[in-house]
């Protein structure tokens, strides 16, 4: 499993079909694996992750306190919005229409690689990101990277 040991890279423009499904990229299968758990992201995106990872977050928050409202409303909004999906034999996988809503996706998409997760954007909404975060790149690599 050579994506889950560099982790996920890269950008894949793709296209929903009629149905709502969009095709995994080839180049993040053996690492997504199938099952695999997608849920609602930030900045308007959807996230999707290995099993092995999706656990790995369920611990996270299981260990944070119920009685404080920041984790509950947080995991009630997160959790709420998954789904385990599974690619067929072309490699698509169907986006629920409550995921597709929350990440305005239609027809264009891009598939992202960001380390342990995927992330799916709508193509509008990706340009618009990068051109607003663009201008911060240097600054944000200077102050995350001190020497």
């Amino acid at each position: 499993m050579t994506t889950a040991n560099k982790g996920f890279l890269g950008e894949y423009d793709h296209a929903l079909d009629d149905k709502g499904r969009l095709t995994m990229p080839s180049r993040f299968r053996p690492g997504i694996g199938d099952p695999f758990i997608l849920t609602r992201g930030l900045e308007g995106c959807l996230f999707a992750y290995p099993t092995s990872v999706w656990q790995e977050i369920v611990s996270q928050l299981d260990s944070l306190p119920f009685t404080a409202a920041a984790p509950r409303n947080f995991s009630r909004f997160f959790f709420s919005g998954a789904a385990e999906v599974t690619l067929d034999r072309q490699g698509r996988f169907l986006i629920p229409p409550s995921l597709r809503r929350h990440a305005a996706l239609v027809k264009d998409a891009v598939v992202i690689g960001v380390s342990t997760r995927l992330e799916i954007w709508s193509k509008q909404r990706w340009s618009e990101f990068c051109a607003a975060a663009e201008p911060e790149y240097q600054s944000l690599a200077e102050s995350l990277f001190r020497s």
